[in-house]
């Protein structure tokens, strides 16, 4: 059975399909393992090598995966359902197949191993990008770009041709020696001149002539691009490394920010670095345990903007604020301990922690990052904060309903003689008063 490679199109008559993930669990306990039967159908309906979505399954799974490309098995460890492995899929689709101007899933990925880019063009709309290389797949296909077609194989073969010819020609050389450059597929030809020596490589017409430019600004030129290219295989060797590893890695990178004072103004920095490392969500957690002490109401003052750059509108970040905050408490038990409430509404009135982020927290008293009597304690502390702002929120639900009937009661009066609109207030029907009622304020 077929589905369309874009399933969040419901057309029955649209024209992409692919075939729908056929799962196969086999072995058990330590050696139980996915084995994902289809793989190279789906595969050459997305115009991808199979090996793609199968590592991209065992990077959002954080699951090993096994390829033996000569009998067809594709393999992710562990147990998993064939729907959930199609939902898995439906992501991949989104980040690496589909184009991002029309949606369409004809575009073809061309990988710059030296650049360390990845860029997508579109056969349907023209449409040319670059993907987003901080994924964990991406790695993968800059260590394994994808083959190209026997098409496209054909036309290079030609394009290194012409070339070949044109050199020949620049250097007299005749249309016999030109049939000879089928025989061999050289790396480089040495282009000799009058000139001093140029090495040319196949595709690099263009390129600057390293060997003419001696100073000193090409040699720094050139420094600083094999320093980047440096830092790029770095970046991706990172990413690869296990979670705790790059979490140390984040906490260095902070720790070396305050040792060296120029943590106040790095709030950028830290944001880029914990990105890089996909650490995001657990940076406030890093952030409390170096920047807070026992004097943290001045210092949420003083790093606010640091934490907002990972609590804005990040639930799950603001979780890992509170651990973090829970552990500064531990710390510094004596001081802090009685000023819980205190410090909790100080994190709220500087938007770091939401209404529903407290309330959840409130509900349950978890032992994650204290412990369990110490956890009793803080959220004892914290109940009349909790409390009052259960309150607040009921009574701004409560002024916002007396305002909605207030809105209902007015009523806007056209008359032909006027100029402008007439809003009238209408007041709601009451009942007369009975004659034995007496006005207090008349008395």
């Amino acid at each position: 059975m077929s589905v369309n490679v874009n399933r969040s199109v419901s057309d029955q008559f649209y024209r992409y399909k692919m075939p729908r993930l056929i799962a196969k669990v086999e072995g058990k306990g330590n050696g139980i393992k996915t084995v994902i039967v289809n793989m190279v159908d789906v595969a050459k309906a997305l115009n991808r090598p199979p090996t793609y979505p199968t590592k991209f399954f065992g990077c959002e799974l954080g699951a090993q995966t096994q390829f033996d490309t000569k009998n067809d098995r594709y393999i992710v460890n562990g147990s998993h359902e064939a729907n959930k492995l199609q939902d898995m899929l439906d992501g991949f689709i989104r980040k690496f197949v589909l184009c991002t101007e029309c949606d369409n899933p004809e575009t073809d990925l061309h990988v710059n191993p030296k650049k360390q880019t990845i860029g997508t063009s579109c056969k349907a709309c023209g449409n040319r990008g670059m993907l987003d290389t901080r994924h964990k797949l991406c790695t993968f296909i800059l260590k394994n770009p994808p083959e190209s077609t026997d098409s496209g194989s054909a036309s290079a073969k030609k394009e290194k041709e012409k070339k070949n010819r044109k050199k020949d020609k620049e250097n007299g050389s005749g249309s016999g020696e030109a049939g000879n450059h089928d025989n061999f597929d050289a790396p480089e030809a040495v282009v000799i001149t009058s000139s001093p020596p140029r090495v040319c490589q196949d595709g690099d017409d263009d390129d600057e002539d390293w060997a003419e430019e001696t100073t000193e600004e090409a040699q720094r030129r050139r420094m600083e691009e094999i320093s980047d290219h440096a830092k790029n295989l770095t970046l991706s060797e990172d990413l690869e490394k296990p979670l705790e590893e790059r979490v140390n890695l984040f906490y260095n990178f902070v720790k070396q920010k305050k040792e060296s004072g120029t943590i106040d103004g790095a709030d950028k920095e830290i944001l880029a670095e914990a990105e890089r490392l996909d650490v995001k969500a657990m940076g406030p957690l890093i952030l409390s345990e170096l920047l807070f002490n026992e004097n943290i109401r001045d210092q949420i003052k003083k790093y606010k903007r640091h934490f907002l750059r990972f609590c804005h509108n990040n639930k799950k970040a603001q979780k890992y604020l509170l651990g973090g905050f829970e552990c500064v408490v531990k710390l510094h038990q004596v001081q802090l301990l009685p000023r819980v409430p205190i410090i909790l509404k100080d994190l709220y009135d500087a938007d770091l922690l939401e209404e529903d982020v407290i309330f959840a927290w409130a509900e349950k008293v978890s032992k994650k990052y204290v412990s369990k009597e110490l956890a009793k304690e803080i959220h004892a502390k914290a109940a009349p904060f909790v409390k009052w702002l259960k309150e607040a929120e009921e009574e701004s639900e409560g002024s916002e309903e007396e305002e909605e009937e207030e809105d209902e009661n007015v009523e806007v009066v056209y008359s032909s003689s006027a100029d402008k609109l007439k809003v009238e207030t209408v007041k709601p029907d009451t009942p007369e008063k009975e004659e034995d009622d007496i006005d207090i304020d008349a008395i």
